[in-house]
Order: structure tokens, then sequence, then C-alpha cells
């Protein structure tokens, strides 16, 4: 295939886990970090990502570092009953239990036991459960039970929870709130930023073998990699491995855009969806085209008079003149539709264009202008106006990109941001939008805003945001009482200053008395009051104090009808 067109030794892009093509960026060497000193800890350790962000490369990342004096149970199926998952841990360490009498006391009973005579024996016994946001509530309420398990100095059980975001959401439940503060580390796996893309598809084909002559991905065409995959290690995969094919289909040695176009139209499946489409118009226009000319013949037929008298003519010159008349017909039918196609009394067989939406043409497709009008919007400086969020002169304000479902998950961010819109063509745009109401929008492009109906945005909007906010320096992943972080005095001091006390009410060690004051303030702000600082804490608190610039509020009662307005 085109392995050795290129030169490579094997595929350099396989979406198969290959401990030779591990890539550890340093958020990923950050997460293993937390995880090892989480389970030398006891208690909870949690991992969270986005499908493909490379959550299983760190868990064979920490199997392979656990002391050889550990056992560990791996469940990979977590979506049964409590008597299953117990049942099925204690089949992955090898403990006995009566398999008539699968009920939780005689089993956590089996269990407890185990991990004593363990303990005894100076070894360590972990539980990794994959897939964590499948599992249902009574189910994790008795897991948090296992880790009392313990003795008067150690706990017996170590427990770590690998999921997708939700994992996050469903643990901010009131109700998984015991579970939630015995979470001793987390981590959340971002996507890879644009350097990070560029490393890692250099590290996969040095070790695939790449020739040092060959450079199939210039610094443009990994630009649109990882503009396309969001910088998802799987999908960096799936699109360079169908681009190196595709260059080896035109016997290119380097990736250039009509390579890229095919092979993003093949991934995504467009391809085919435009086809069908195509097909599905011919279709009707033969349809349409072969019932009007049914509907003409017919009335050609009923229109001769019966008295017409017809001439005789001998059997053989009868059918010749009754083919040329049926072809004469024909002709002339097609002529009289043709005629009437050009002159437009046929305009219902017509298809007419669909308008383009408006809203499209306040859109742009110059992603780097995009966000350059996004920074001067929010009056934040690019230190790099070729990349403006790989570097930010004013050192707490950060980039995010996230993909939401709703507008309730875009007002609760409540930052001006920058929504990705699909074009009748299928090519994205984007589009600065400022301002909300419950069925308004308000986009800002060339200066000028304009309010447009949120039905004609949802029906373009694939999902993506990019908005810039203010995190605090060290702020990685929520924490809660009982942490220990310099970010702990900084949401301290915030609330000194919102309160107007002359001292904050705790440095360093998150306490029950910061816990109740972050508590009022959520319930305050309609946030669930779990006392946790997290990331929408901090964005309502930035928002409170004026650090940040929130969408503009608009008065739905006023919006009759969408309007422009200059210099708002």
């Amino acid at each position: 295939m085109y392995h050795d067109f290129f030169g490579l030794k094997e595929p350099a892009f396989s979406i198969a886990v290959n401990p030779r093509y591990l890539f550890m960026s340093d958020q990923h060497r950050e997460a293993l970090a937390h995880l090892l000193y989480g389970i030398q800890n006891g208690g909870f350790v949690m991992l969270t990502g986005e499908v493909g962000t490379g959550k299983t490369t760190i868990i064979r990342c920490l199997l392979e570092q656990l002391p050889p004096n550990t056992d560990m149970a791996i469940i990979l199926n977590p979506m049964g009953s409590a008597p299953e998952l117990l049942s099925t841990i204690c089949d992955e360490l090898g403990v006995g239990y009566i398999a008539d009498e699968l009920t939780v006391k005689n089993l956590t009973d089996a269990l407890n036991q185990f991990l004593l005579d363990n303990h005894r024996k100076g070894r360590k016994t972990v539980v990794l459960i994959d897939e964590a946001q499948l599992l249902k509530v009574p189910v994790l309420e008795q897991i948090r039970l296992l880790t009392n398990l313990e003795t008067t100095t150690a706990k017996l059980l170590q427990i770590m929870l690998v999921g997708q975001p939700e994992l996050k959401k469903l643990l901010a439940r009131p109700a998984l709130r015991q579970l939630s503060q015995r979470i001793t580390a987390r981590f959340h796996l971002e996507a890879l930023s644009l350097p990070e893309t560029k490393a890692y598809i250099a590290h996969r084909l040095k070790i695939a073998g790449l020739p040092d002559h060959q450079r199939p991905f210039n610094d443009a065409m990994i630009k649109k990699i990882h503009q396309f995959s969001g910088g998802i290690p799987r999908l960096i995969n799936v699109i360079c491995e169908r681009l190196l094919l595709g260059a080896y289909a035109q016997n290119h040695h380097r990736i250039d855009n009509q390579i890229f176009a095919e092979a993003v139209k093949e991934v995504a499946g467009t391809a085919t969806q435009e086809e069908e489409k195509q097909a599905t118009t011919r279709t009707s226009w033969h349809v349409l085209f072969v019932l009007g000319l049914i509907g003409i013949m017919l009335a050609v037929w009923f229109l001769v008079p019966d008295e017409a008298p017809l001439p005789v003519a001998p059997p053989v010159a009868q059918a010749a003149s009754s083919a040329q008349l049926a072809q004469s017909s024909s002709s002339a039918t097609q002529s009289s539709v043709a005629r009437q196609l050009a002159s437009g009394s046929l305009s219902e067989l017509r298809t007419q264009p669909k308008p383009i939406p408006a809203v499209l043409a306040l859109a742009t497709r110059d992603f780097v202008a995009a966000q350059l009008a996004l920074f001067s919007h929010l009056g934040i400086t690019a230190g790099d106006k070729k990349n403006p969020c790989l570097v930010l002169k004013d050192a707490d304000y950060v980039c995010e990109k996230t993909r939401i479902n709703s507008w309730d998950e875009l007002k609760d961010i409540n930052r001006p941001g920058l929504i990705t819109l699909a074009t009748p063509d299928k090519k994205w745009v984007y589009a600065l939008i400022i301002g909300l109401s419950e069925n308004h929008a308000l986009l800002l492009e060339n200066a000028t805003q304009k309010i447009v109906p949120w039905s004609e945005i949802a029906n373009l909007w694939n999902g993506d945001l990019l908005y810039v906010w203010s995190r605090p320096r060290g702020f990685e992943a929520n924490l809660q009482m009982g942490d220990k972080s310099d970010l702990v005095t900084w949401v301290a001091e915030q609330f000194a200053t919102l309160d107007k006390q002359p001292a904050p009410l705790t440095r360093q060690f998150f306490t029950e008395r910061l816990q109740k004051r972050i508590e009022l303030f959520q319930s305050t702000q309609n946030i669930l009051p779990d006392g946790v600082i997290n990331a929408q804490t901090l964005r309502r608190l930035n928002e409170v104090l004026g650090v940040d610039k929130p969408l503009a509020e608009l008065d739905e009662q006023k919006l009759i009808a969408p309007a422009e307005t200059q210099g708002l």
C-alpha cells in the first residue's frame, strides 16, 4: 500500500493502542502524576476526557508504573447492578464467593476478607472502572461504601473512575456528594493544542520509520488537520491515514488542499450524502418530465375531433404512416414541452434554489480574523496575530473551545465567543456572538451589530464554541473541602473582596467555612450548591467581580423584529 511509497515501515496512524507510538504531552504527564499520587494516598481517583483524547494511553502508562505488589481489577462494562459489579470485581481479583448467593452483603464480606489478607501481605488493591459515566447512582453509592473498608491507618481499596465529561456532571449530583468529596485526585484531559498536534504527527511518523527527506505534511496542512480534528488524537489518526492514502493514489509525496478536501469528505461522510442528494434531484426531474409528457399526450389525444376523417391507405403504407405520425407527435410533444419550459409556463417543474440564511452574511471563513475580532471586542491583546489563541499578552486569559448542545449551556458559559456555522455548500464559517435573549442573538461583524432570530442560528450551528475567560493560575481540576492549593487562597481573597472583608476566610487549605461561603454564592447564582470550586463557579465569580465581559442581555420584549444597530 502507501507505506512503501512514503518509505514507512508500517502504518503510522492506526487507531489501535500501540505502546511503541505512545505520545505523552505535558498534560498527559500531569494527568499520570495526579493518578499515581491519588493511588498512593487511597480513596478515589478520577480521570475524564472527551472520546479519543488519550485516556486509554494514560491508563496503560499507569498500569506499567504500578508497584509490583499491586493487585488490580479492571471493569470495562459497568452498566450492571451493584451485585453484578461486586461479583465482577471479585472475579477479577480471584476472590471466592458463593455463586448462588449474589447479595451485596455476601459479596462485600468476601471482598473485605480478601482486602484484609492482602493488606497483611503488604499488597495494595486497586479497582479501575472504565466508562464510569455509565454507572447508575445506586451502584456509585455502593462503590463509595467500598472505600469504608479500612484499617485504623490505611484504606484497603483504591478506586479509579475513568470516563467521559458526563462523569463530572454525574458526580455533581447532590445524591453523590459524599463520593465526590472522597476523590483525592482528578484530572480532565483536553484536546491537543496546535504545537502538540504538530509534535504528535511528527512523533508517529518517526516511529513508523519516515525517512528524513520525506515531509508529507507542511505547517499549513497540520493547521488544517488540527482545525478539522479539534486536536483529538483519534481523529488526527483517522484524517492523516486518509490523507496519506489519497496522496499515494495521486502519486503525490506532499498533501495538498485538493487531497485534504477529498479526505475530509470521506472521513465526514459528506461525499456520499451529496451524491445521494444529486441522484434524488435527477430522479425527481426525470419523473416530472415524463409525467409532463404523458399529460400533454393525453390532452392531444382527447382534443382530436371524433368526426375527423382518416385517410385510407394500404396496410404497409398505413403502418408506416402510423409510425411517422407517432414520431411526429412525439417530436411535437417534446418541442411543446421545451417551449413551455423556456417560457415559464411549466414553472411548477422548476426547483427554486433555497435562499441563503442572512446570518451567514455576518460570518467569516477566516478563523484567525474571527479570533482577532473576539479579542478586540473583549479588549484583549493578541501576542501573535497569526495564532491569537496561542500567545496572549494578558497572561491570565485563555481560549477554551468546547462543544455544547443547547441554548441553556451557551447562556450558562455566558461569554462572547465564536460559533461555528455550516454553509449550504458544507463549509465552516465563524460568527461572533456577543449577546442573547430567549429567542434572539446579537452578532458582531465589522463593528456592526445585528440581532437575528436564535432559530436561524440553531439550524446552522454545529455546537462548537470558542470563548475567552480569565482562568485563575493553577486551576486544572475542581477543588473541594480538604484540598490544599494556592488557588484556594486566591478564591478566598476574591470572596473577601466581594464581601468587603479585611482578610480571607482561609489560606491554602479548603476549609468548611470557605465551602459554606461558596455554597451560598452558588445558590444565589443559580448554580448547583455543592461547595466545589469548579469552572462554572469561577466564571460566575469573575462576572460578579467585573473581571470578564459577559454576553449582553437583550430585552426580548423589545425585539419585535431583528434590528441593526451601530456602536452598541
